[in-house]
């Protein structure tokens, strides 16, 4: 594959990437190579890489007759995903917070201003996305902090909507802001603490969503309770 091609194939995958997350493209959205290679003025080979590395990441599958569609999960595999994510997190926080200085502390506080003057569910989603992010970055790991953007990304897909809309965004606020007066501290044991507390608390709150009542029993994918 030549330099050109490969530069193409990921400015098509990140793209797609995007869309997926924010949910441009929904659950079971089918991803055609010939339209995608029509709109990305690219031949199929890119697309086709492209797509095959979404597949990888879990954000595409391919269906008998349909070919690849924007995929869904179950809430088994968002489950699974969120205890990748406290092993990966947390690991990062050992690493990174011993690292950390005036410009960590400030560039999280920030981002948690702008989560408290957000007031939509999406923004409340991408500044706990750009929190998390810029907590593992002290690591000093690229490909640590590479895979905790996927799956923090992956599953917020799917679970802060559902979340937020259940428990608003002081809860998860709350637990971000001990987290940083921790970091602060070097306080490393408190932090590893709080952020396995925090990301294990979504997953209570989101298996309690799902939980059959007298009149709503349980859907079998999350995403369905987002219209998609």
């Amino acid at each position: 594959m030549t330099r050109n091609a490969k530069a193409l194939h990921q400015t098509i995958r990140d793209q797609l990437r995007y869309e997926i997350l924010s949910g441009a493209l929904p659950v079971g959205q089918p991803l055609k190579q010939d339209a995608l290679a029509t709109r990305f003025h690219a031949s199929r080979i890119p697309v086709r890489e492209a797509l095959r590395q979404l597949e990888a990441e879990g954000l595409v599958t391919h269906q008998l007759n349909r070919g690849a569609v924007v995929a869904g999960m179950s809430l088994l595999q968002i489950c699974d995903m969120l205890d990748i994510r406290i092993a990966l997190e947390c690991h990062a926080a050992k690493l990174g917070v011993p690292n950390m200085v005036e410009r960590d502390f400030e560039t999280m506080e920030q981002i948690l201003a702008a989560y408290d003057a957000a007031t939509t569910v999406p923004e409340w989603g991408e500044y706990n996305r750009r929190f998390h992010l810029a907590l593992s970055a002290a690591s000093n790991n690229r490909r640590l902090h590479q895979l905790i953007e996927e799956f923090c990304l992956n599953t917020d897909r799917y679970t802060h909507v559902l979340i937020s809309q259940a428990t608003g965004k002081e809860g998860p606020q709350s637990d971000h802001y001990k987290i940083v007066a921790a970091c602060r501290r070097h306080d490393t044991a408190t932090v590893v603490q709080y952020l396995e507390e925090h990301i294990q608390s979504t997953k209570r709150e989101l298996l309690a969503m799902q939980r059959p009542t007298a009149n709503q029993p349980v859907l079998a994918n999350p995403a369905e309770q987002q219209g998609h």
